[in-house]
């Protein structure tokens, strides 16, 4: 028997979602700030380097989220670590992705972007705790 129930709630719904959302619009804002201020290259290096932090981030959410209930709670452990260990992968592909294939590249304004990104998600309590539930 299978004791795993999955989560209907759609993904704008859950609670990951708030944090995604600024993520990515804290991404845009440092790209934008980079454009104007250093370039069209700093610009699109700060936004690819936030966008090597929220996507993962999102495939993250997507497997904590898959399963809700006490009877799931074998399968939200399991999609903690097994979503973990991908973001990480995916995050690190990423990387190299995007050193390898995007030239130029203004790497101080890459890792901006991702540092940006991360401390957003890293300030995630604070975003989930204000968000206005519906």
């Amino acid at each position: 028997m299978d004791a795993r129930t999955p989560n209907t709630t759609p993904f704008h719904k859950r609670p990951a979602f708030p944090v995604l959302l600024v993520q990515a619009a804290v991404t845009v804002l440092v790209a934008l700030a980079l454009w104007i201020i250093q370039g069209r290259v700093a610009g699109y290096s700060g936004l690819l380097g936030g966008l090597v932090a929220v996507i993962p981030n999102a495939y993250f959410a997507y497997r904590v989220y898959r399963y809700s209930g006490a009877r799931s709670a074998r399968a939200i452990v399991r999609e903690l670590y097994s979503g973990e260990a991908g973001k990480l992968i995916l995050t690190a592909a990423l990387f190299v992705l995007v050193l390898i294939g995007v030239k130029p590249l203004e790497m101080l304004a890459l890792f901006a972007g991702y540092f940006a990104a991360v401390a957003t998600g890293a300030s995630s309590l604070l975003i989930v705790k204000g968000f206005p539930k519906h």
